[in-house]
């Protein structure tokens, strides 16, 4: 994922389609929010890089994702198509987050200073997503550093300062002269 400098995007990634499901024009959807109870029926979302205007018709939850019905779609042939493209909603018709939660795109370019010393590691320049929780990708002098995004590591965002203030535990940064 990478964006350039943090501004934000005009259309947010919700999940990509894996497959059609079904005989009714169902798709398999791989969730990419955590808010997947917004995709529901009247819902307008945008499919692939030409962003293809679709209304959801149906949406159900299922143990490895969400299938969704589209309107003027009743076939797995004519959602066929839509397979392996990206879902995306308008930034604007995005709801607002709960305090303390972010878009990924507000990272993107964010300064990172390290709380001990003030020393700039670098700008997140990219966000990696694990298992148990994201990682930023620190660009900056020193080459790479990897962030685990957990509170123990995360200490202050400012997103007025496009600046975040980080505690290193140990390990996290190779020594020098190692």
């Amino acid at each position: 994922m990478s964006l350039p400098s943090g501004e934000p995007p005009s259309f947010l990634a919700v999940g990509k389609i894996r497959r059609p499901h079904g005989v009714r024009g169902e798709v398999l959807l791989e969730v990419y929010t955590d808010f997947p109870e917004r995709l529901s029926p009247g819902r307008v979302v945008y499919a692939g890089e030409r962003r293809e205007r679709l209304v959801i018709r149906q949406a159900r939850s299922r143990h490895d994702g969400l299938l969704l019905a589209f309107e003027g779609f009743d076939t797995p042939e004519a959602v066929g198509r839509l397979r392996h493209q990206v879902l995306y909603i308008a930034a604007q018709d995005a709801a607002p987050l709960p305090a303390g939660s972010y878009y990924a795109y507000q990272f993107m370019g964010m300064t990172v200073v390290v709380e001990a010393d003030g020393r700039e590691l670098g700008q997140i320049g990219e966000i990696l997503i694990t298992g148990a929780n994201d990682v930023y990708v620190v660009r900056g002098a020193q080459g790479e550093v990897l962030l685990p995004a957990i509170p123990q590591v995360i200490r202050q965002i400012d997103l007025q300062a496009k600046r975040m203030t980080v505690h290193l535990l140990p390990g996290l940064l190779e020594e020098e002269g190692e």
